[in-house]
């Protein structure tokens, strides 16, 4: 039950840092989080840690987890190195990719149909990832497949927000089209652009998101 619970309090803690509920430093209480969740603390100190691997949160010795968060800037130039290293994956996948790795690219692929079809937002980011995930594996460059799962985890909770955005979600599956499109073709220069333009469309669309949020939140506490 425990594990169980982790994933759901660490994806609602994300969502409250990157939409500015939770301020950058800001200490994170565990009890008060445990209260608010209903939960024990154990729960929460693991969201805690799992956050702290992806760079949300700063766990310090003896002092507690704080807020962390890039700031635009650094979200930007994130986004722009993911496209990158996202369309070198693609590249060299059309080039070297075999039977298996095209089924699994296509499996991923039928994943998020079936998500988007049902208007499933929680389930179309995992089978995102595992979109993306089985593009990084047929490269067959191991070096390569781990920096981009790297900093897929270190932008994991800004991905996943920004389907929040109204059609984001029916958006990034036509995209995953073209891509897949041209996988198959064995077209390396093709797909590497349409993941280049898929991937920087994230954070352009985060952005969008973000600016809605923080207008959001500045009427609540006018309001208040």
């Amino acid at each position: 039950m425990r594990g169980e619970q982790t994933p759901r309090l660490r994806e609602a803690l994300e969502d409250d840092i990157v939409s500015g509920r939770l301020r950058p430093g800001q200490r994170l209480d565990e009890a008060g989080l445990a209260e608010r969740f209903a939960v024990s603390r154990t729960p929460i100190r693991e969201a805690l840690i799992q956050l702290s691997a992806s760079g949300l949160v700063e766990i310090r010795p003896r002092r507690g987890a704080f807020v962390v968060l890039l700031g635009p800037r650094a979200l930007l130039e994130s986004f722009e190195l993911m496209a990158e290293i996202e369309a070198a994956c693609a590249r060299l996948a059309a080039q070297r990719m075999g039977p298996a790795d095209m089924a699994a690219i296509c499996a991923a692929h039928e994943a998020c149909r079936g998500a988007v079809a049902a208007g499933d937002e929680a389930a179309y980011y995992p089978a995102n990832a595992v979109f993306h995930g089985a593009i990084y594996a047929a490269t067959g460059n191991r070096v390569l497949m781990g920096e981009a799962l790297r900093l897929q985890r270190a932008l994991q909770p800004y991905r996943r927000l920004q389907l929040k955005v109204p059609r984001r979600m029916e958006a990034s599956f036509a995209e995953h089209e073209g891509i897949v499109e041209a996988l198959a073709a064995g077209d390396g220069v093709g797909a590497a652009e349409r993941v280049r333009a898929h991937v920087v469309v994230q954070g352009e669309r985060f952005m969008t998101l973000l600016a809605a949020l923080q207008a959001e939140a500045e009427a609540l506490d006018k309001a208040g």
